[in-house]
C-alpha cells in the first residue's frame, strides 16, 4: 500500500468511526450498504457532524465566525483547495466522483446559520424550511452517494431526511430547551393552549401543565406529519441501488420507531430522550429485510426502465415547491 492509499485507508477508518460513534441508528443501516457506498456514506455523515459540532460545540459568542469558517471551507471543498483535514477530504472525493450540487451543502449551513442566530419558529411553514435545510437536503446528496438515476425519485429522498428531522425534534423536545432552543412552532403550541410560551428557554422545562399539554400536542401533530412524509419516502426507495434501498429503509423503520417509542409515553416531553432498544433494533432490521426482499419485482422494473440512459440527476430541487409536492 503507497502513502496515498495508506491515508486514504486511515481517512475512510475515521470517518465510519464517526459514524459508529455519533449515530447507532445510522451505524446499524450502513452496514446493509457494498463497501463503496458505506465509505461515500460515512463520508458524508462525517462532514454532517463536522458542521453540527463546529456550532454546537462553540461558545455563543463565537458561533458566527465559526459558521464564516465553515463557509470558507466549502468553497475550498469545491475548488479542491484546503483539504488538510481528513474530513474535508474525504467529503471532496464525495462530491468529485457524485456530481454532487453545491446548493445542497450551502442549504445545510443555512441551515446552521438558523440555529447561530436563535431563529424562533412562529410557524409550521418555518420549521419545515429549516428540517429541509439540516436534514432534506441530506436526504438529496444521499441520491448522489447512492447513484439515484430517477429524478422524480428526489422528493421522496427529501421528505425522508425532512421526516427524520421532524422525529429529532420531538425526541429532544427537553434537551434543546436546555440549550435555549424551542423548535415546535409558537402558532402551533398557542393554538394547542399555551399562553406562556417562553421567549428565552433554558434549562429544565418549567411546571406549567398548559405547556407541557400544548407541547405534548403539537408533538403528536407533528410525528403524524413525518409519518406522512415516511410513507411517502417509501415509494422512492426502488429507485435506490437494491443495498442501498435496504438501508435507507432500515433507517427509515429504526427512526420511525422512535415516534412510537414518544407515542408510548403519551408524547410526554419530560420523560427523556426515547431510545430504541438494540434488540427491538434487530427485530425491526429483520423486519425490513423480509419487506425488501418481497419488493424485488419493483427494482427489477426499476432497473428496466433505468437501462439506457442511466445518469445522476441534473436537477437541483427548490424547496418547497418542488419537495414537498
Amino acid at each position: 500500500m503507497n502513502a496515498a492509499e495508506s491515508k486514504h485507508a486511515a481517512t475512510m477508518r475515521q470517518c465510519r468511526e464517526t459514524l459508529a460513534k455519533n449515530s447507532k441508528t445510522f451505524a446499524m443501516a450502513a452496514r446493509l450498504l457494498p463497501g463503496a457506498s458505506r465509505d461515500r456514506a460515512a463520508s458524508l455523515y462525517s462532514y454532517c457532524r463536522l458542521v453540527d459540532d463546529a456550532i454546537d460545540d462553540c461558545p455563543p459568542e463565537r458561533q458566527e465566525a465559526a459558521l464564516t469558517a465553515l463557509q470558507g471551507e466549502l468553497q475550498g471543498v469545491y475548488v479542491g483547495e484546503g483539504l488538510d483535514a481528513p474530513v474535508l477530504s474525504a467529503f471532496h472525493a464525495v462530491v468529485e466522483t457524485t456530481n454532487l450540487p453545491k446548493r445542497y451543502p450551502d442549504e445545510l449551513l443555512a441551515g446552521m446559520a438558523m440555529d447561530v442566530r436563535s431563529q424562533r419558529y412562529h410557524t409550521r411553514d418555518e420549521l419545515l424550511l429549516y428540517c429541509h435545510r439540516v436534514a432534506g437536503v441530506v436526504g438529496l446528496m444521499m441520491c448522489h452517494v447512492f447513484g439515484v438515476t430517477r429524478e422524480s425519485a428526489l422528493p421522496q429522498a427529501a421528505q425522508l431526511g425532512i421526516a427524520m428531522q421532524l422525529t429529532n425534534i420531538c425526541r429532544d423536545v427537553a434537551e434543546d430547551f436546555g440549550l435555549g432552543r424551542i423548535y415546535l412552532p409558537r402558532d402551533m403550541l398557542e393554538a394547542a393552549g399555551a399562553h406562556n410560551v417562553p421567549t428565552h428557554p433554558a434549562g429544565a422545562l418549567p411546571d406549567d401543565p398548559e405547556l407541557i399539554r400544548a407541547m405534548a400536542s403539537v408533538m403528536r401533530s407533528l410525528l403524524s406529519e413525518a409519518d406522512r412524509y415516511y410513507r411517502s419516502a417509501e415509494r422512492g426507495i426502488a429507485a435506490l441501488p437494491f443495498r442501498a434501498g435496504l438501508a435507507a429503509r432500515a433507517a427509515m423503520y429504526l427512526y420511525r420507531d422512535i415516534g412510537t417509542v414518544i407515542a408510548s409515553r403519551d408524547f410526554d416531553p419530560r420523560r427523556g430522550r426515547a431510545v430504541v432498544s438494540t434488540p427491538r433494533k434487530l427485530l425491526i432490521v429483520a423486519k425490513v429485510i423480509g419487506v425488501h426482499l418481497l419488493s424485488l419485482p419493483s427494482y427489477w422494473l426499476e432497473r428496466l426502465r433505468a437501462r439506457s440512459g442511466a445518469r445522476l440527476p441534473c436537477v437541483v430541487l427548490s424547496f418547497p415547491d418542488e419537495v414537498l409536492r
